[in-house]
């Protein structure tokens, strides 16, 4: 059943997949944007990567600098990735068609995935761990692996329902969210003000060996919350009209992440106070456990509801657009509905395998950082192509995957725009060795610069550097640029193109 009325019930299954949303049926606003994102980071797992400071053994105001930084940063690139859906009505990744090509939007359906994956399971895994700490402090229920994994598969079925639902019921649970998540944090500074220590030193000061390191590692944990969204945005900003003012548009995105330092403010502060009084839990990297220690009793109820809001928030805004690109890739078979259905269930197999198995902790954390290192570049691509194409594309052309067809004038070299492509993988690799995340992942030559990870500047300068000199020395076709033609490249001389037939 399509939502044909102005304010659709929440109950109603969306119906729409990657194809671009009628103009009549966009009524989503900036606002509306800017409660899905902070929504969906405005979580327990985001506290979590605001932990992850203090695990690295940096002091609370080193850690704080390492967020702001991270957070800034990963703001200031996510910024304009909201802008593609508002203009072209579908998802990031089927707009990246317009850059890597008919074919090459597979390289925003992998990164998205795995965003998905990573945060699915952060949400699911935290906020299970949460529920059954607190019922164990309220009412003696056991803590084993049978507790643990009935609340996990739980929270997963509950997330995976309204990812089923659809866009409108997200951004109906998502309001709530934003109150009630921001409401229970704020009641946390009620909870743990007086423990709380600003000149907590931690383990590292900035003369110790490996400090930089562990301050780099932490930033780029906390970037990884913005970035991972690179990928998401046009799933909710397609149902933003068109004609809506781009600035507006990067404004909600941009404020929705600044919004997100209260939970990691939060995570972090609560971090100190739990190596203070309970330093066993952050030997072990279990800040949930270490936080219910330490929590007085009458909050125990506010972090099980804030596990169960928050993590609702965070699972839905994930797995929703993974489910939506999948059934792009496969429109002839699988539904969106049936797209989100699978990738939920190899998701939760994931979590089940990752809690009981490995060390899902490491697994995430290692997750995200190499998230922000194979994401900027391909933001960053798509940024430039935005601003060198005028913010001008054919909607009938990027749908020509989902069609079945070939051809059309994003078609290029067989499906593939091997400039993007060209600047994308080598950005991605080089950034990948350069990668140094202390105790868990090491790339080939993270430690030429003294043990300091210096992969992100590396992947990002490369992939603005290699992309703007392949459209110089090898300009695209003319038919992609609007009638004011190209901003900085030049384009190569107008040639006929047209759709050549169905692909097998």
């Amino acid at each position: 059943m399509r939502e044909n009325d102005k304010n659709p019930a929440q109950s109603l299954i969306e119906s729409f997949g990657v194809e671009e949303i009628p103009a009549q049926e966009r009524h989503a606003k900036p606002l509306d944007l800017f409660r899905l994102i902070f929504g969906g980071a405005n979580t327990f797992s985001t506290a979590v990567l605001g932990s992850f400071p203090v695990l690295f053994g940096l002091s609370f105001q080193a850690g704080l600098a390492a967020i702001l930084l991270g957070v800034f940063v990963g703001a200031l690139i996510l910024a304009p990735m909201g802008i593609f859906g508002a203009l072209n009505g579908t998802n990031n990744a089927v707009s990246s068609s317009a850059h890597f090509g008919v074919h090459g939007r597979i390289v925003g359906s992998f990164l998205s995935l795995l965003t998905a994956v990573a945060f699915f399971s952060l949400s699911v895994w935290s906020s299970g761990d949460a529920l059954v700490g607190g019922a164990h402090r309220l009412i003696g229920l056991d803590e084993n692996n049978l507790s643990l994994g009935l609340a996990y598969g739980l929270f997963a079925a509950l997330v995976l329902v309204v990812c089923i639902y659809g866009f409108r019921f997200m951004l109906w649970v998502n309001k709530i969210a934003v109150i009630c998540a921001s409401a229970l944090f704020l009641l946390g500074i009620a909870a743990f003000v007086g423990p709380f220590d600003f000149a907590y030193a931690g383990s590292l000061g900035m003369d110790d060996a490996g400090f930089w390191a562990s301050f780099l590692g932490a930033a780029l944990i906390a970037m990884s919350n913005p970035v991972s969204f690179g990928a998401f945005l046009g799933d909710w900003s397609r149902y933003i009209p068109k004609q809506t003012s781009k600035l507006r548009i990067m404004t909600a995105v941009f404020a929705a992440q600044v919004a997100t330092l209260i939970p990691f403010i939060f995570g972090l502060a609560t971090a100190t106070i739990v190596a203070v009084q309970a330093p066993q839990y952050i030997e072990q990297n279990n800040y949930v456990g270490g936080l219910l220690s330490i929590a007085p009793s009458w909050y125990f109820l506010p972090v099980c509801l804030l596990a169960v809001i928050g993590g609702m928030s965070t699972g839905t805004t994930a797995l929703y657009g993974t489910g939506l690109d999948m059934s792009s890739m496969f429109p002839r078979l699988l539904s969106r509905v049936q797209a989100t259905v699978l990738i939920g269930i190899a998701a939760i197999a994931f979590i089940f395998i990752g809690r009981f198995v490995a060390d899902l902790v490491q697994s995430v954390s290692t997750f995200a950082v190499l998230i922000v290192t194979c994401t900027t570049p391909w933001i960053m691509i798509m940024i430039i192509g935005l601003l060198d194409r005028r913010g001008h594309y054919s909607g009938h052309d990027l749908q020509a995957f989902s069609r079945g067809e070939r051809g059309g004038i994003y078609w290029f070299s067989h499906g593939w725009n091997w400039r993007a492509m060209s600047a994308w993988i080598p950005s991605a690799a080089v950034g990948l060795c350069f990668v140094n995340l202390p105790g868990q992942f090491v790339g080939t030559f993270g430690e030429l610069a003294g043990g300091i990870d210096i992969s992100l500047p590396l992947t990002l300068g490369l992939a603005c550097l290699l992309y703007l000199a392949l459209l110089r020395l090898f300009p695209e076709p003319a038919a992609v640029f609007g009638p004011k033609g190209a901003l900085w490249s030049s384009p190569a001389a107008p040639a006929s193109v047209k759709t050549v037939g169905k692909t097998a």
